[in-house]
């Protein structure tokens, strides 16, 4: 009993022994990070100090703090950022609905301004901004070496005033400009119209209005088709669609799914990351549905193709979207900027992270350019649709009634509709003749 307990004595101390031993290394490497971390810092101070008495003209030592901080934010990755108390407050203006500006939403690429997406019935996009456009110069300045709030802060200006931007457009050999007139934006998150017996959903943006909006929309445009019985199925048109709230996006998922994972965050604190999950309820009634995508579809629009994606409950057309896989928490701080700091990457519910790499369609369908109308003749038109109905004494058909030629007629006069969709919206006119085989299948099952 005594050899068993001295036994137990001697791995007891042994075990210190080793946690000692291995501990001394680790608070070692500890301390020496924060040595290092503090002469850093001391390195800001003698940098700042310097600058401030010594630079060739009297600098804001405000800007000059709100810069460093904005660069270190910044070097972390695109999305990372400082917002001074006027940006915040735009931000929070904007994510309600209304804003002023241009009307886009930008990145930064190799220095320049990069357009995500044209936000829809705003300057810039009734101006032709597109989705890829590099701007370059702001009235005459270059925009190259600015950070990006910089250089968004050269394109606000009051509402009324005109802004000459310089773009450049891949496909394009010259730069060209393009002035356009600053506006208030008020943003119509959801749009709805009817396609034959198709709903189509527009939806812009993803903000505090987009699930109240989608839900009016989507009920407005059943009625006017006579109820849901009617109602062949659902286009959701995400394309240009720059993102936003991830509630939003969570609650428009949601719209569409019974049950099931919409999306999961992780983040590198465990704290940070969470699962949201589907209730019951679908405002489609289980009636098909496509999601319509393309490179200016991005981040909450993302969400919301690959949750419906996963779950095998809309089928995706268009093209790759953007790619943007993470999350960003604004963080207010004192005076009364904000912070907005990558926190977490998103996942889809088959657990595929699409950053860098985007939601990519079921079905790739990729937009043909609006092609030159060439004038022709009324003779030529009037030969073109000539048929045995023209010719003088030609036979009647005895095999329908009235009507059944009146159903005949109104059949081949959405086939003609849906020919002039396809010239005008190639992809969305794809998305339509999906929609409409699954409506086939559905019946027949």
């Amino acid at each position: 009993m005594k050899r068993l307990l001295l036994a137990a004595s001697i791995g007891t101390i042994a075990g210190v022994l080793v946690t000692s031993q291995l501990a001394g290394p680790i608070v070692a490497q500890e301390l020496d990070r924060e040595r290092v971390t503090y002469q850093q810092l001391d390195l800001f101070g003698d940098i700042f100090e310097r600058i401030r008495s010594s630079y060739v003209e009297d600098v804001d030592e405000k800007e000059l703090i709100e810069s460093a901080i904005n660069g270190m934010l910044s070097s972390l990755d695109p999305h990372s950022s400082y917002l001074p108390p006027d940006d915040y407050t735009d931000m929070r203006v904007q994510t309600k609905g209304e804003f002023g500006g241009l009307g886009i939403e930008v990145t930064q690429e190799n220095g320049f301004v990069k357009v995500v997406s044209p936000i829809d019935d705003t300057p810039a996009a009734r101006a032709g901004v597109q989705a890829g456009d590099l701007i370059t110069h702001v009235d005459g300045e270059p925009v190259l070496g600015l950070n990006l709030n910089e250089a968004v802060d050269l394109m606000r200006g009051p509402v009324g005033s005109d802004i000459l931007i310089t773009i450049v457009r891949e496909g394009d050999d010259e730069p060209f400009d393009l002035t356009l007139t600053r506006d208030t934006i008020r943003i119509s998150a959801v749009r709805g119209r009817t396609e034959s017996d198709a709903v189509v959903l527009r939806v812009t943006t993803f903000n505090e209005q987009t699930y109240p909006n989608l839900e009016e929309e989507l009920q407005k445009q059943v009625e006017e088709l006579g109820g849901m019985e009617n109602v062949s199925g659902f286009v959701i048109d995400l394309r240009n669609n720059p993102g936003g709230l991830l509630n939003q996006a969570i609650m428009v998922s949601d719209a569409f799914l019974e049950a099931g994972e919409i999306v999961s965050t992780r983040g590198r604190d465990p704290r940070d990351s969470d699962r949201y999950n589907a209730e019951a309820g679908d405002l489609a009634e289980g009636k098909p549905m496509v999601v319509l995508i393309n490179s200016g579809s991005a981040s909450a629009s993302e969400i919301v193709a690959g949750a419906l994606q996963d779950h095998r409950r809309a089928v995706v057309v268009g093209t790759k979207s953007f790619g943007k896989g993470s999350v960003q928490t604004i963080v207010p701080l004192q005076g009364n900027g904000a912070m907005r700091l990558t926190t977490a990457r998103y996942y889809t519910p088959s657990g595929r992270s699409i950053q860098n790499l985007g939601v990519a369609p079921d079905i790739i369908v990729e937009q043909r350019p609006a092609e030159p109308e060439e004038e022709e003749s009324e003779d030529s038109v009037a030969l073109q649709r000539r048929s045995e109905a023209d010719l003088r004494g030609s036979l009647s058909n005895d095999s329908l009634s009235e009507d059944e030629l009146k159903l005949l007629e109104e059949e081949r006069e959405e086939a003609e509709a849906a020919a002039k969709q396809r010239a005008d919206d190639q992809q969305l006119a794809y998305a339509l003749d999906v929609l409409r085989g699954l409506s086939v299948l559905s019946r027949a099952e």
